[in-house]
């Protein structure tokens, strides 16, 4: 009875911390998009970069938390978790309400380097170990590609400037949604490792799962958001982008500030599933520049039997 009450406890702080990870990746959505906005960027480098990173900023606070609290196998499990259901979940539920279209240069730029992305982490997870000068060579190249967006989305069209928040209100947006992402990591990690040490659920499963799904919450509410304006750049470049910062931004900030001690081995069928659905989607794209409705059923589909491979791999009763 105690242990199940203790579940039930850890269940709640779960789902505490999925709710505050939501309601802060929005705030600061609002409020970074705005600042950008104003600095006059593209929808497109918009949704790769300042869309992207909030949205990711759950991965972020779930991952440092839960490496810095000793269970940083939960914390590469949420990354790897979160990237296979932005491309398998989020792009395909997105994909059937919206059918997608792009640009050769998006197919040819930025889809190649988020697969490559993916490709990276198979010979740095190999020593079972990211290290700080690994942390700081993936910041490195994230700091690159930035820099190359910047610099090429000179003359892109801008966005509409209607109904833009003030300066003082995006800033208290983007104050407030770091707030509530900081508690709702704290509160999420609580309850994923209570439950996985209860449930005698390995680590990796937990932040592959639910964990993933309830730090890619804010990328599922910004794309439905974008579907239902009819804006394919924006959600392309969410999923894309939250997907590059995943890696290079949370593994890089993570391991730099704390060397991550992993069993790489445990990931690597997680890690083809991730690196599968990452060229999968230049493929989907490629024929008409779009991606059909069938197609993010598709998505959908992949998405759905890998989270039931996890669900066999929970202990049975009795």
């Amino acid at each position: 009875m105690a242990k199940c009450r203790a579940m039930l406890f850890d269940a709640m702080f779960l789902l505490l911390g999925i709710a505050l990870l939501y309601l802060g990746g929005e705030a600061l959505v609002d409020g970074a998009t705005a600042i950008a906005r104003r600095l006059g960027l593209s929808t497109l480098v918009i949704g790769l970069t300042i869309v992207a990173f909030g949205t990711s900023a759950p991965e972020l606070a779930a991952t440092m938390t839960a490496t810095s609290e000793g269970a940083p196998d939960l914390g590469l499990g949420n990354v790897i978790g979160s990237n296979i259901a932005n491309i398998g979940l989020i792009l395909g539920v997105s994909a059937i309400l919206l059918p997608l279209r792009t640009t050769t240069r998006f197919i040819l730029r930025e889809l190649p380097f988020m697969g490559g992305c993916s490709l990276l982490l198979l010979p740095i997870l190999r020593d079972d170990v990211i290290s700080r000068v690994e942390g700081l060579g993936l910041i490195g190249l994230l700091t690159a590609y930035l820099s190359f967006l910047y610099l090429t989305s000179k003359g892109e069209p801008q966005p509409d400037d209607e109904d833009m928040p003030s300066a003082a209100k995006a800033l208290l947006f983007v104050t407030l949604g770091s707030c509530l992402l900081v508690g709702g990591a704290k509160a999420l990690v609580f309850g994923g490792t209570g439950l996985a040490e209860g449930l005698g659920v390995p680590q990796r499963v937990i932040g592959l799962s639910v964990i993933a799904i309830g730090t890619s919450l804010p990328e599922l509410a910004s794309s439905l958001a974008a579907a239902r304006k009819g804006d394919s750049d924006m959600i392309l470049g969410n999923v894309v982008g939250s997907n590059v910062f995943n890696v290079l931004c949370i593994l890089g900030i993570t391991s730099t500030a704390i060397p991550m001690s992993v069993d790489g081995s445990e990931v690597q069928a997680d890690l083809l599933v991730m690196l599968g659905l990452s060229l999968a989607v230049p493929l989907l794209l490629w024929k008409g520049r779009r991606l059909a409705r069938l197609e993010g059923l598709g998505l959908l589909v992949l998405w759905s039997l890998y989270i039931a491979s996890l669900a066999r791999q929970l202990p049975t009763s009795g």
